[in-house]
């Protein structure tokens, strides 16, 4: 939103998932909107500026507001947790803040992470940004911790390397892919496509079996070492930026 942009209090408080406007009306009503230190008992009619720092400013029920339309979040996504809306189980959404599942536009995933990857995961409710990252055509690198059942045996970096593996069931070759061997079971893997399962199709097709599969880094965004499983935090413009480097 631009510097100039103005909106009712209770209509950005309910796009932002506090409630219902009665909700918010009554709420207003009680003291608990705050902003420029100022009770806000009408929040229907009363509009102010959205810019960036407008969570700095207000207040509601005596918490800062939480971040405006445009967020980016990182998240430490833990094994057999769901990157859906609806499947049954643990959800990704469920480590959000419950009032975050009511935001619209509603948050998501940037691409997905099966159910037994863990590791590196963005939401976010920018429709541009998640089209941008998710493109098929954006070939933004993607990296992967990778533990293996049996030992490589050094053939595999020469043919993901290739662009020539082409995975059963595909009609089309694999892009290259960029193969950093730890140890004898362990590897990093660089990729620029996002087919399905396709990190674990690939050592399948190398007569391998992928026992653990973490995604690491994004473009040049690392996952944070602070960031314990199922943990998030709020990426800065400069950290997302960091993703098309």
């Amino acid at each position: 939103m631009s510097s100039s942009s103005f909106t009712r209090v209770d209509k950005l408080l309910s796009s932002m998932g506090y409630g219902a406007r009665k909700d918010i009306a009554r709420l207003a009503r009680s003291g608990g909107i705050v902003f420029d230190q100022a009770e806000i008992l009408d929040a229907s009619s009363v509009r102010i500026p959205v810019n960036a720092d407008l969570p700095r400013r207000m207040t509601v029920a005596g918490k800062p507001l939480d971040p405006l339309a445009g967020l980016v979040v990182m998240m430490n996504k833990p094994l057999g947790v769901t990157c859906s809306h609806k499947e049954a189980g643990e959800l990704v959404y469920d480590r959000l803040p419950a009032r975050w599942r009511r935001r619209k536009p509603a948050i998501s995933t940037i691409g997905r992470l099966d159910k037994q990857t863990s590791g590196l995961l963005l939401l976010t409710d920018d429709g541009d940004l998640l089209h941008r990252i998710s493109s098929p055509r954006s070939r933004l690198r993607k990296t992967y911790r990778v533990t293996l059942a049996r030992p490589l045996d050094d053939t595999e970096t020469a043919v993901f390397a290739s662009g020539r593996l082409t995975l059963r069931g595909d009609d089309k070759p694999l892009a290259p892919a960029v193969l950093d061997i730890i140890s004898e079971t362990e590897a990093l893997i660089t990729v620029t496509e996002g087919r399905y399962h396709q990190v674990r199709r690939m050592f399948a097709a190398a007569g391998n079996f992928v026992e653990a599969l973490r995604r690491e880094r994004l473009g040049d965004l690392c996952l944070h070492d602070t960031l314990a499983p199922g943990r998030w935090k709020l990426l800065s413009k400069e950290e997302i930026a960091l993703v098309f480097r």
